[in-house]
């Protein structure tokens, strides 16, 4: 492990176009974090059309990779604080790197989370309908993350805000998906044990959406050093 005060102590003032190379790499890596997260979500999006066991471990297996790669964004990014003191524009930067890393390894969890769950159903009959509303779920997801890393990419706070009204489209199709969930356990007592993982998929998908809000969020506040403060549709901090 590392100390900041030692090296806040040890460490001569650095160039700023220093900092503006180690800037680019935390970005780079938070980026790159990205592509491993949708990477993760396009390979769930297959296994939910065909459930592929190799596919939802490999997905397992990968978690591993983004965690490890998220704690390493976080331990840079207090590194280049403590070498360069940043301020301002510079700061609210490495800071919302910080949250944005946090967030994708979030969502890689749901990713991971979703495969375990697929893996409890593997002899069980699929439900055709709410696996293809779970996969416009992701597709939805992926847009909006790949969205909001082009606003965290170019400073964008009017896309960031355009992808934050994109949530209230997934949460409609996870209320749709739980609405059919719970007629379909009243009318078929049989299915339950499936429904409910299916209601655990749905709504781990509609957390990635809460997920990438939050990313969009900290897009806003490191543009515009205000931080904002939408309506929450579900009425708390996520």
């Amino acid at each position: 492990m590392y100390n900041l005060e030692t090296i806040m102590s040890t460490t001569p003032p650095r160039s700023r176009s220093q900092l503006d190379r180690e800037l680019m790499l935390l970005r780079d890596n938070v980026l790159r974090l990205s592509t491993m997260v949708d990477a993760a979500l396009q390979q769930l999006q297959q296994i939910n059309r065909q459930l592929d066991v190799a596919q939802a471990r490999q997905i397992i297996a990968d978690d591993t990779k983004i965690n490890r790669l998220r704690y390493k964004i976080e331990e840079d990014a207090y590194k280049l604080i403590a070498r360069h003191q940043p301020t301002a524009r510079d700061l609210r930067g490495i800071i919302t790197s910080i949250h944005i890393a946090v967030e994708l390894e979030r969502i890689g969890d749901y990713a991971a989370g979703n495969s375990r769950l697929l893996l409890e159903m593997v002899d069980e009959a699929l439900l055709i309908s709410t696996f293809s509303n779970i996969t416009r779920m992701l597709d939805l997801s992926r847009q909006m993350m790949r969205n909001a890393m082009n606003a965290y990419v170019h400073w964008d706070e009017e896309q960031a805000r355009r992808v934050i009204q994109r949530d209230n489209d997934i949460d409609a199709i996870d209320k749709q998906v739980y609405q059919e969930l719970i007629d379909l356990m009243t009318k078929q007592s049989h299915t339950i044990s499936h429904a409910t993982y299916m209601l655990w998929i749905s709504h781990n998908c509609e957390r990635i959406g809460d997920r990438i809000t939050n990313i969009c969020e900290r897009i806003i506040y490191m543009v515009s050093g205000e931080m904002y403060y939408g309506i929450r549709q579900k009425g708390e901090e996520l």
